[in-house]
């Protein structure tokens, strides 16, 4: 007999997904596209599907432009705004989606997610930590700093983490996420090619950094990317983005599973059994053998300790 989404969650199987497409100036398009592939990829038997980072537009953090925070939505509007459609979608699937958005709350700006449990319910938002700053990623500009702190989901299917593009780079983003119980970490990203330097190429340490950090949480990673070429708009000097896709699903061992290539529109799905990986977590020893009152220096900047500067 078929495992049904019930089924599934009762014994600890779970299908997650990754989605890549390529994002133009129609919001409404990227919208479509989005939830075609969040069909299809349910119809392939997914549970968790994510979408990449900031995917119902283009990705504007290209350029420096105050015309683009009329893009910001109010996370008090859900039922107001384009993220309706996709806790519609959620409870209509019984999925559970993590929905990346530009976020406005009163006079500031974040780079945020939703997470919508497979019944429909908002299960809170989490605001991206780490804002990077660098030619064509000039998220500064935009974003403030995330003030929610590190946050897991419980959902239907499993306890979720999720973290935001430039936070994948950080391990210790991944390690407080495996603390507080997540049982797979989710990164959506919008990531390629550096307007400064044409030969230079992330892609390989972008996937080494996350299976670094799926290996040492023994915690699967998914991560979807965006695929195409973008063009900024605002500027005299036109510039773009080759973004590499190549989204991916490790296991614990930080293995890459199953990995879309680089130009793509597609999903890819995995299939995980948490009580397995929950068994082969306790074994290893890994939280065991922590030893967190030796770690105090990671809450510095500088890894000294700044009462006494030797």
């Amino acid at each position: 007999m078929e495992a049904t989404a019930e089924t599934q969650a009762a014994t600890g199987k779970v299908v997650v997904a990754a989605i890549q497409f390529s994002c133009s100036d129609n919001i409404q398009e990227n919208i479509t596209k989005a939830k075609r592939f969040i069909g299809e990829a349910a119809s392939a038997g997914a549970n968790i599907i994510l979408l990449q980072e900031l995917f119902s537009t283009r990705y504007f953090c290209q350029e420096p432009c105050e015309e683009y925070f009329s893009l910001a939505i109010s996370s008090k509007q859900v039922d107001s705004c384009f993220l309706s459609e996709f806790q519609s979608l959620a409870k209509e699937l019984r999925v559970v989606l993590p929905v990346s958005f530009f976020e406005r709350c009163n006079q500031v700006f974040y780079n945020s997610v939703i997470v919508f449990d497979a019944d429909g319910s908002q299960l809170g938002i989490y605001r991206k930590s780490h804002i990077p700053e660098s030619p064509g990623y000039y998220e500064k500009f935009y974003f403030c700093p995330g003030d929610t702190g590190f946050r897991c989901f419980s959902t239907r299917y499993g306890v979720i983490g999720v973290g935001i593009c430039w936070d994948q780079w950080f391990p210790e983003c991944a390690r407080i996420m495996a603390l507080q119980g997540a049982d797979i970490l989710f990164y959506p990203t919008a990531i390629g090619s550096e307007p400064q330097d044409a030969q230079l190429d992330s892609r390989g340490h972008w996937q080494r950094t996350m299976q670094g950090h799926a290996a040492a949480n023994m915690t699967p990673v998914v991560a979807a990317n965006r695929v195409g070429v973008e063009y900024t708009q605002c500027v005299d000097h036109r510039t773009h983005i080759t973004f590499y896709g190549s989204s991916f699903i490790t296991d614990t061992t930080g293995e890459i599973k199953i990995q879309a290539d680089a130009s793509s529109e597609t999903f890819i799905c995995y299939s995980f059994d948490l009580a397995a990986i929950h068994k082969q977590r306790a074994a290893w020893g890994l939280f065991r053998d922590r030893r967190p009152e030796l770690y105090s220096l990671l809450g510095t900047h500088d890894g000294r300790k700044h009462e006494n500067f030797k």
